[in-house]
């Protein structure tokens, strides 16, 4: 078998794999459409009345101008906790905007004047907020992306800087989430 041949079987297996995976996939159950989780088998137990107060730091660009699988993450974290019992009034999320992703921040007049196409993260982003998850842009970064409050997306707070934000958040005992 040549190396294309072989490329092309390793390819469609991890295809197949990933089908049979996304078939056990749950969808919300607060954020539908998004955050797709599974079950899993559990040795460190989640008391239920857990409160999680995460901080997510999300600084690259979706891929290829795409949904940012950042603000996704955040989606399946607040579903699969609240799956798993944690009341939602105990989850409390806030997402810290910089660098690259700066842009996916831009509202649709914004975003449509820019790129002349609708903003890929806008709903998802929308739908986080409409349920209270906080999404705090970077100043530097706007600044330097040309992005003004104006241009936002409605609901998203403007931060001196993300090393700011940051900072106040952990004042407050907010974890930052590494993924």
């Amino acid at each position: 078998m040549n190396t294309l041949a072989k490329a092309v079987t390793v390819g469609l297996l991890g295809c197949a794999c990933f089908l049979s995976s996304a078939a056990e996939l749950a969808d919300g159950p607060i954020i539908f459409g998004y955050g797709k989780h599974t079950s899993v088998k559990q040795d460190m137990k989640i008391a239920k009345d857990t409160e999680l107060k995460v901080v997510f730091d999300i600084a690259k660009p979706g891929k290829d101008g795409g949904l940012n699988r950042g603000f996704d993450s955040v989606a399946r974290f607040y579903n699969m906790h609240a799956a798993n019992g944690i009341p939602k009034k105990n989850i409390d999320l806030v997402v810290v905007v910089h660098g690259g992703a700066t842009n996916e921040m831009r509202n649709t007049e914004s975003h449509q004047a820019k790129y002349g196409k609708e903003n890929p993260n806008e709903e998802l982003i929308a739908t986080l907020l409409a349920n209270n998850v906080q999404f705090v842009q970077c100043g530097q970064s706007a600044a330097f992306h040309q992005v003004d409050n104006e241009d936002l997306i409605e609901g998203v707070d403007m931060a001196l800087s993300a090393m700011t934000a940051h900072a106040l958040l952990a004042a407050k005992g907010y974890s930052q989430n590494p993924f």
